[in-house]
């Protein structure tokens, strides 16, 4: 079992027009709804590799009951959502048929009290007991402390779980020093981080900052990892149009289980670069193109050494 932590929790939005054009109105062609936030969008690809995975984090309102409405109809996902006085946020993704582009709008989360917030802890150390890895993923909602992932990385590593964090801002900082086991910022958040545009030697520092392994979304240009084992980059075959939204997460749930299956680094990296691909293509965050994924994977380039380590 696997558990992803999803604090900020979303209502995922996708609305499809033929051309988006400022102070106009559209009409749109197409609507779809999924449960999301970051740690949603990894258990649902988890789910789909054949993987059990128990989601948790924090559920309000009328959007959080349709979002629990629509996880209890996904085959391997556990609902261990917390609930909240207020109500679970709303995301709204706009594609742009003509162009491809997405244009996304995210609200800020519901703010969680400090009762809340503890009966999420006790929560949380009790689902450790029975998981093989966990995924911290995305932002904070209002009210929590900007070290909350910092502390579940900490409770984690008591316990002995494995785990992941992706995150951005403070929040990654402050989880980056408690020696998470696996990082996976974008370039822009490893520089933040780090004060260098330079990937390699970014991920570098930010392992002497106390990530164990640090893993860099270069967006088109594929994954760079910075390992105990070694440094590889992996890339895919060709650039692909579409919709962009949840390709991290689907590199994220491509990290995770070919960590708790004990995948070599290099077949970790190619999983998930072709998951982030195959996300792309697909319509919603959370879904990927199942041949599209197949057909990319033999395809991704890997390249390092593991005496670079």
């Amino acid at each position: 079992m696997i558990l992803t932590v999803t604090l900020n929790t979303a209502l995922d939005i996708t609305y499809r027009i033929r051309e988006l054009r400022p102070h106009a109105s559209h009409r749109v062609s197409e609507v779809t709804e999924r449960p999301g936030g970051k740690g949603l969008n990894v258990a649902r690809v988890l789910a789909a590799l054949g993987h059990e995975v128990t989601v948790t984090g924090f559920t309000g309102g009328a959007t959080g009951r349709i979002v629990q409405d629509q996880l209890a109809g996904t085959p391997g996902v556990l609902d261990a959502l917390v609930p909240v006085s207020g109500a679970t946020r709303r995301t709204i993704a706009v594609v742009d048929e003509l162009t491809g582009d997405t244009t996304q709008l995210n609200e800020p989360g519901p703010t969680v009290t400090s009762a809340e917030w503890t009966a999420f802890q006790d929560a949380y150390e009790a689902l450790l007991g029975g998981v093989s890895a966990v995924a911290l993923c995305g932002s904070l909602p209002p009210g929590l402390p900007v070290g909350a992932y910092a502390g579940l990385i900490r409770t984690a590593r008591t316990a002995g779980v494995p785990v992941l964090l992706d995150t951005s801002g403070e929040p990654l900082r402050r989880g980056v020093a408690a020696r998470p086991d696996i990082v996976k910022p974008n370039t822009d958040e490893l520089a933040e981080l780090t004060g260098s545009h330079d990937p390699l030697r970014a991920t570098q520092d930010a392992r002497r900052r106390g990530a164990r392994t640090v893993v860099a979304s270069l967006g088109t240009k594929g994954l760079l990892a910075a390992t105990p084992e070694g440094t590889w980059h992996a890339t895919p075959p060709a650039r692909v149009h579409g919709n962009p939204t949840g390709a991290g997460d689907s590199a994220v749930a491509g990290l995770l289980s070919g960590w708790v299956e004990r995948l070599p680094w290099p077949d970790r990296l190619a999983r998930a670069v072709a998951l982030s691909a195959a996300t792309v293509l697909a319509p919603a965050a959370g879904e990927f193109d199942r041949a599209a994924y197949e057909e990319l994977l033999g395809r991704v380039a890997v390249t390092g050494d593991a005496s670079a380590a």
